[in-house]
């Protein structure tokens, strides 16, 4: 069966991802910081019928990161598809642009763009010797049209998107497919009162898209 890894799989996004990917016959490797979080989600995906494994790591731990991607293709033989999206959650003071400091961008870039960049280097060399594969990174529309409010996260952001569209170039003719996915809504509940705001399963079907029927596509912003 092909197999997506999860980095950064939360009860939200990321479980509708797998579900997305499960219900379509496909193995899901869990992976974040939290094993016992990580377990739950496997118990539940189990329980729904989708073969699912906990492989937990920090994405801020490059060897970690590393070592639980190769541990999951070993457990399922391979992986076909990679989706990025990992939250910083409290770790990060939100700074405007006069207001910020290198070390209020150093965190965002070290979890954004290094580890998408480490958890790239994990997977896609297989999948270049097999000619297929997809990789899937995740950040806010704030990578494509930024606010003041977080100009610190939005600029690792857009750091991560300006390398994915360049890995999409690079990756052309080689059947393995690179993209952004920015989020212009708030996932579950309004982050800010009046801001659009969608369930995680209605965003997770564009994952499935990207990776099947729009596979030249190097970004998409969904938006309600």
């Amino acid at each position: 069966m092909p197999t997506i890894a999860i980095v950064g799989a939360g009860p939200q996004l990321g479980l509708a991802i797998a579900r997305t990917y499960g219900t379509h016959g496909y193995d899901v490797a869990l992976i974040a910081r939290n094993r016992a979080r990580l377990e739950d989600l496997a118990g539940e995906l189990a329980a729904e019928g989708i073969s699912a494994a906990a492989f937990p790591a920090d994405v801020l731990d490059r060897a970690a990161l590393t070592q639980a991607l190769k541990d999951a293709a070993a457990r399922f033989g391979g992986i076909d598809v990679l989706e990025y999206s990992p939250v910083g959650g409290l770790q990060t003071v939100m700074t405007t642009p006069a207001a910020t400091e290198p070390a209020d961008v150093q965190h965002e870039m070290d979890f954004q763009l290094y580890g998408a960049i480490a958890a790239t280097r994990a997977v896609l060399p297989a999948m270049r010797e097999v000619g297929a594969g997809t990789l899937l990174f995740t950040t806010g529309a704030g990578s494509v049209d930024p606010v003041p409010q977080v100009a610190n996260v939005n600029a690792a952001a857009a750091a991560l998107r300006n390398w994915v569209i360049n890995l999409h170039k690079e990756l052309d003719g080689t059947g393995v497919q690179a993209a952004h996915v920015a989020i212009n809504v708030s996932i579950g509940t309004p982050a800010v009162p009046g801001f659009p705001t969608a369930q995680p399963e209605e965003i997770s079907p564009v994952y499935w898209d990207l990776h099947t029927t729009r596979r030249d596509q190097a970004e998409l912003v969904f938006s309600l």
